[in-house]
């Protein structure tokens, strides 16, 4: 398991062409492996169900597992039901949509690599097609052949049809090569959406690349410091408390953030053309811990702003949730 979350922990930061085709190629073993060892085309009147089944369901819940491993969805929906309604709806609304799309985008990466390469694979969609009860699809793979071509359609995956081999390995290349066939135009979209995506994003980033650059490396940084310094003073304070239980003494003075604090660095960033912070903690430190600071922001305001620019995503990923 550690390993397994050191690699998504290096997908989740290599938020480029590396990391999204290292969790493909992830998927694509993991497709693999499962192909060959746990499907058996059942070749009854269960192919189409059973093929349809070992299509999707494996995606949707890759699709289930990329929103639960992921910070930015358990950042979302944390307290939001608690959160009290304000004058803006229409404006939080279009804004939770707006990162929900952005958790959803990333979280289709495994789930489209499973269906584009079992397409390319072919054998799910060879155990559902022949099992499709269609007079007209029927006669499209088996015309000019055997006439028990239709009726037995069904063994054809199992190779145990009265049907003359010819006929069968033809009705299978056929079945094959439209599977292969929607795998590329899979693959094609999805790589030609991600760019036209991705292009859209840079065009409208409201800094320039090297600073981008920046971004994501402070980013990356302070999540790490974080993390080790949210350990570090939970240990401190744990120490502390147990101390302080044993020894039956009073517990030595120690500084913990309060709950508002808390809640603002919790907060989604926001990018200000006026003020460039790089992160909600670096908005805090900046503005809340400045007695000299007569706009400081509330934490209502703080959290009813979750819209920032597509290309600065990455702020909010932190690391994946496991």
């Amino acid at each position: 398991m550690d390993k397994f979350r050191t690699v998504l922990n290096i997908a989740q930061k290599q938020q480029t062409s590396l990391g999204f085709g290292l969790v493909a190629l992830l998927t694509a073993g993991g497709e693999q492996i499962f192909s060959a060892v746990v499907f058996r085309c059942p070749c009854s009147s269960w192919n189409f169900v059973y093929g349809t089944v070992f299509l999707l369901v494996p995606a949707l819940a890759l699709l289930v597992l990329g929103y639960m491993i992921s910070n930015k969805t358990w950042k979302l929906f944390t307290g939001l039901c608690r959160r009290k309604p304000d004058s803006r709806r229409l404006k939080s609304a279009c804004a939770f949509l707006k990162v929900f799309l952005q958790i959803t985008t990333s979280a289709m990466i495994a789930p489209v690599s499973w269906i584009a390469v079992a397409l390319l694979n072919g054998n799910y969609f060879e155990c559902a097609m022949t099992g499709v009860n269609v007079t007209l699809f029927k006669n499209h793979l088996c015309l000019g052949r055997s006439a028990d071509c239709s009726k037995e359609l069904h063994k054809f995956p199992c190779g145990k049809s009265s049907v003359p081999k010819p006929d069968i390995d033809e009705v299978m290349a056929i079945i094959r090569s439209e599977s292969q066939v929607l795998g590329w135009l899979v693959i094609a979209s999805i790589t030609l959406g991600a760019l036209l995506l991705t292009c859209v994003a840079r065009c409208r980033s409201p800094v320039s690349y090297v600073q981008l650059k920046f971004w994501r490396a402070y980013a990356e940084q302070e999540c790490d410091l974080m993390e080790k310094y949210v350990a570090q003073h939970a240990q401190q304070l744990a120490e502390r408390n147990v101390k302080s239980f044993f020894q039956q003494t009073p517990p030595d003075p120690m500084v913990t953030p309060e709950k508002q604090a808390w809640e603002k660095v919790s907060s989604f960033f926001y990018f200000s053309k006026k003020n460039h912070y790089y992160s909600t903690l670096h908005r805090y430190v900046e503005t809340c811990l400045d007695p000299s600071d007569t706009h400081r922001a509330s934490v209502r305001s703080d959290a009813g702003d979750m819209a920032n620019p597509t290309v600065l995503g990455f702020v909010d990923e932190g690391k994946m949730m496991l």
